[in-house]
């Protein structure tokens, strides 16, 4: 009796061509089962039913609704762009015209100084005092307010008197001073380096000139007492 080529004598070992055949037979046979199991119809069975199709309702009055909102949005922010635009705008022409008003303001200000000036400089004339002591007295003292230099009509007449009686020539040669070669000079008798140190600009330099000397002598005084008001002896 011949063998079953499906049967293996176990005596024999198995090699790789047997091992291979095997494997084969086995597919096969799964495959066979799995075939038998598919119904003859070509259908297969599930176990559950299949949901069945949700319907989709379309609406174009809802499309409607979602363009009048998006269209009334883009209207808001349009309007709204606008809106501030037109504050930058209304913002930068007040600045403007703040800047302007400024600048004209500045430069009527700067006008009417300038008209000032020349209609002082044209105005201004020279005063004229009488060449005696009430002149010069008063002269001085005019120079004097200029530059803030203190001294009453009195206080410098008084002094004055005292001094030199009045003699813008006078010169005291028997002091101190003229022992020391640097005799006193003049309506208040000032000495040569008190009258250079405290000369006011604008006076002459002639140690003699009554007005030089008086501005000269109410500086020092300023400077030493106050004001030649407080001066009632040699200083």
């Amino acid at each position: 009796m011949p063998k079953n080529i499906f049967t293996r004598d176990r005596s024999l070992p198995l090699n790789r061509t047997h091992k291979i055949a095997i494997a084969g037979v086995g597919a096969l046979g799964a495959a066979a089962v799995a075939f038998t199991a598919v119904p003859a119809s070509g259908q297969t069975t599930t176990t559950s039913e299949a949901a069945p199709t949700a319907k989709v309702a379309y609406s174009t009055q809802q499309i409607q609704d979602v363009q009048a909102g998006v269209t009334g949005q883009l209207a808001s922010a349009s309007q709204k762009v606008a809106a501030i635009e037109a504050k930058q705008e209304a913002a930068a022409k007040k600045e403007t015209a703040a800047k302007k008003a400024a600048a004209n303001k500045a430069a009527a200000k700067r006008e009417a100084k300038q008209s000032t000036s020349r209609s002082a400089a044209r105005t201004e004339v020279k005063k004229s005092y009488p060449n005696n002591l009430d002149g010069w007295i008063r002269e001085a003292r005019a120079i004097m307010k200029k530059h803030g230099i203190p001294g009453s009509y009195e206080g410098i007449h008084r002094n004055i008197m005292r001094e030199s009686s009045g003699n813008p020539m006078a010169i005291n040669d028997w002091d101190i001073n003229a022992i020391n070669g640097i005799p006193s000079k003049g309506l208040l008798q000032v000495i040569p380096p008190t009258f250079e140190a405290y000369h006011v600009a604008g006076t002459s330099k002639n140690i003699y000139d009554p007005v030089a000397n008086i501005v000269a002598a109410c500086n020092y005084a300023a400077d030493k007492y106050g004001t030649m008001d407080n001066v009632d002896s040699a200083y």
